[in-house]
């Protein structure tokens, strides 16, 4: 049986931590950033963990994860 690919683009945007969870990056931080409040642009700075309910599409996209 031929080795599972791993998909790239989801290996540049998620990264497992030490426990195996997943994590990623804030969306809507990249543009149009004059509307949204300094509070609001500090938030989306920090990475957060993948939701439960997602992790299992991503582990077939991320086999060896």
């Amino acid at each position: 049986m031929p080795k599972m690919k791993t998909n790239r683009g989801a290996a540049k945007r998620f990264k497992a931590t030490g426990s195996g969870k997943l994590v990623r990056n804030k969306a809507y931080a990249s543009h149009i950033l004059t509307k949204k409040t300094t509070k609001i642009k500090r938030k989306m700075r920090k990475s957060g963990i993948v939701d439960p309910t997602n992790v299992g599409a991503l582990k077939k996209l991320l086999p060896y994860i």
